[in-house]
């Protein structure tokens, strides 16, 4: 694995929710409350912006629209046609702020409720969920227990589906039933503030690790199987994309909790050659 990052796009606030499609990463900048892309080669373009609320996940529909969670009025916008609409509303099912999400092959949407509203409350405990949104518009609760459900992906096979648990320190992995229902297998690795994930063809999972200023990539035993250090920056999410799936996109910033509240933070892209292809959604 090349050990070298490349820089694509910086200066940015606080980028999220990076997903792979059509030759281009897509993700959101929550501060400056966009929708992007970019290309490989660094080619930045603003698509939308979302004037009343914070974004953050975002999930791409077989059809090829895009969906960006917002997450304090608890919506899914559909972004179709150069505009954003309503896709689904989940403020009467979510307890709390809605934070990252996925889409998977099938269109099937799965959302994190934190189960408190941000900021985070002291002695939150285990009350995060996860809501799955069917194609149809049907929604209902597959998961809870969770402590601070962050990045989310789901496998190629749609098997599989790992959660981060910010404030759990790993990653909670579950079998997907036939009717998109979760069943938890258990919790693997063990990683600091873990944020953005995404998995490669092995079934290890990558972890921006926002506390220990790196991506760690875990094994399907648990195992730390490899690190991508980014010293004094915060590792926000991460996705695997190019044209053969080897590239990992690394979204960090320089920040940290308490300036985060203070709204300050710069962000930035990197990009480093892999050498297990991405797998799934993202």
């Amino acid at each position: 694995m090349t050990v070298g990052l490349t820089t694509i796009v910086d200066g940015g606030r606080y980028f999220e929710g990076p997903r792979w499609h059509r030759g281009r990463l897509w993700f959101v900048d929550c501060m400056a409350r966009t929708l992007l892309s970019v290309s490989p080669s660094g080619d930045l373009q603003e698509h939308a912006a979302v004037i009343d609320d914070t974004p953050c996940g975002l999930g791409v529909l077989p059809d090829g629209d895009i969906v960006v969670l917002t997450m304090f009025k608890k919506r899914l916008l559909r972004f179709s046609g150069g505009t954003l609409s309503l896709y689904a509303d989940l403020s009467k099912l979510a307890i709390g702020t809605i934070d990252d999400m996925i889409v998977d092959g099938q269109g099937r949407a799965y959302v994190g409720d934190l189960g408190f509203d941000l900021p985070p409350p002291e002695g939150r405990g285990a009350v995060g969920r996860i809501i799955l949104v069917m194609p149809d518009g049907n929604a209902r609760v597959v998961a809870d227990g969770l402590r601070f459900p962050n990045g989310i992906a789901v496998s190629a096979d749609h098997q599989r589906l790992v959660v981060a648990e910010m404030d759990g320190a790993c990653l909670a992995d579950y079998d997907i039933a036939s009717d998109g229902g979760l069943n938890l297998r258990g919790r693997l690795g063990r990683v600091s503030d873990p944020d953005g994930i995404c998995l490669d063809r092995d079934g290890a999972a990558w972890v921006a690790s926002f506390t220990e200023d790196a991506f760690v990539r875990i094994g399907r035993d648990g195992a730390e199987c490899g690190r991508i250090a980014i010293p004094g920056r915060r590792a926000l999410a991460c996705a695997l994309g190019g044209a053969d799936r080897r590239t990992l996109f690394c979204l960090s910033a320089a920040t940290s909790y308490a300036e985060l509240r203070q709204g300050k933070s710069v962000s930035r892209i990197d990009v480093v050659a892999v050498d297990a292809p991405g797998d799934g959604y993202p």
